[in-house]
């Protein structure tokens, strides 16, 4: 730990006062979105020059950091979103989504249904980011909702907890990765104990959660994507399901194989270079959506005006969302442009407590502050990776999993995944604190514990 301390410099009176125009930031975007009624957009946009300018950022910083955050977070998360918007249209707008849904009724009904969608969303979320994930499984969990008569929660926080848990526990997701190299713990063991992890998570925040949350907060389709993601074909009339499930899982194969390259394929060869090219997030769904306008569009007889409006519908619905979600991105990078990281980072050296329960707090910590998993595992791994050196494999995979669990622990209004789960489900500042920022705590308060128990199970 003194090791650590050396690296930086003593807390001081710009750590303190960081911390809380940090709070008073978020706090004033909550009031302003909540009871100014303000867009999301507008109220994130100043909060962030505010708590810049507060912290002492130069005026041309603040700008500048706020416009690098945001074109970040766009170019990474809004094509993505774009990408999704346009696939789910086709499939709902040919009846793809009403196939895979009827297959899926067939195998299993009333009570069943949570349980069998966290279930598919834990395979379709094993390669798949948590953004991609979501904007392919949307049209599935409206159709499912509308078709099943079963409340839109009830379906979508199994899927939600499916896709999130593995994202932040098993790699080869960004997060658990950076933990595994950070912490030079073993993969594999890391993977397997990660999956161990992932099962109780997603029971508790999926099925169990989202069956208490739906009996007391109901939730209406959204109106703009509930058009949008409504076929108007008769039942004789849709898609076979060999096309309709080719299409939605060409990106998770393509993903996967992207993954599957990574691990145990040969760098530098074309083999290598051509998985990973295709498995490219932007690439796959890009793929993806032009199999879609052949498979659903063209090749059903559906002229080619058809299909671009179809495309050109997809768009509108979600330009609040990307302007949304680039705010968030721009406060982030306020944030860690005032210093924020470091702040946290001088508490980590000052605590006396165990190794599973230090990361596991500065990752919580540096998460609330930033809105970034990535940034909350990066730096948490590098401040315990000297805490760590020596440990059993087991052990150090442990420890990954305690920072990935960390890292997700209730995200809020800095989040793009709480802004993607408000807008895609229609809801409010508090019913999304409810759905997603409570899910998310279920999944990281879970994995601690879990983490802690097999610790001393296995140590």
């Amino acid at each position: 730990m003194n090791a650590i301390a050396h690296t930086l410099a003593p807390w001081g009176t710009h750590d303190t006062q960081l911390v809380v125009y940090c709070v008073i930031a978020l706090l004033a975007i909550i009031l302003f979105i909540s009871v100014l009624r303000l867009a999301p957009f507008l109220s994130i946009l100043i909060g962030a020059f505010g708590v810049g300018l507060a912290a002492g950022l130069p005026l041309e910083k603040v700008g500048h950091s706020f416009s690098q955050g945001a074109g970040s977070i766009l170019g990474e998360a809004g094509l993505i979103i774009a990408l999704g918007a346009m696939l789910g249209a086709l499939m709902a707008e040919s009846g793809a989504a009403d196939r895979i849904v009827n297959q899926m009724l067939g195998a299993a009904r009333g009570r069943a249904l949570p349980w069998l969608m966290a279930a598919v969303a834990m395979v379709v979320g094993l390669p798949l980011f948590f953004e991609v994930g979501l904007v392919m499984m949307v049209p599935i969990i409206l159709v499912m909702a509308r078709r099943s008569g079963l409340p839109i929660l009830a379906i979508g926080i199994p899927a939600l907890a499916g896709m999130t848990t593995l994202h932040a526990l098993v790699p080869p997701h960004p997060g658990p990765l950076i933990a595994v190299s950070a912490l030079h713990a073993d993969l594999g063991t890391t993977l397997g104990l990660g999956l161990l992890i992932a099962v109780p998570a997603v029971i508790l925040a999926g099925p169990i959660y989202g069956g208490w949350l739906s009996r007391w907060m109901k939730i209406p389709e959204p109106k703009q994507l509930g058009e949008l993601y409504t076929s108007r074909r008769a039942d004789d009339d849709l898609p076979g399901f060999a096309p309709a499930l080719t299409t939605i899982l060409l990106p998770v194969a393509l993903m996967l194989g992207r993954t599957i390259a990574r691990l145990w394929v040969a760098p530098d060869t074309p083999l290598y270079d051509a998985l990973n090219f295709v498995g490219e997030p932007i690439v796959a769904l890009t793929l993806a959506v032009l199999a879609a306008v052949v498979l659903l569009g063209w090749g059903r007889g559906t002229s080619r005006r058809d299909v671009g409006e179809t495309l050109r519908r997809a768009l509108p619905p979600i330009a609040g969302l990307l302007l949304t979600i680039g705010a968030g991105g721009g406060l982030k990078q306020v944030l860690l442009s005032a210093g924020m990281s470091d702040t946290i980072s001088k508490i980590s050296t000052q605590s006396h407590m165990p190794l599973i329960l230090l990361a596991w707090i500065v990752a919580v910590a540096l998460r609330q502050a930033t809105g970034s998993a990535t940034v909350a595992t990066t730096t948490t791994a590098g401040i315990i990776a000297p805490l760590a050196a020596g440990l059993a494999p087991t052990q150090g995979a442990l420890l990954a999993l305690a920072v990935g669990s960390g890292s997700v622990f209730f995200c809020h209004v800095n989040d793009a995944g709480f802004w993607m789960v408000r807008e895609y489900f229609g809801l409010d500042l508090k019913q999304t604190l409810w759905v997603w920022s409570v899910l998310q705590t279920i999944v990281s308060v879970v994995g601690l514990v879990m983490t802690l128990l097999l610790w001393q199970w296995l140590a």
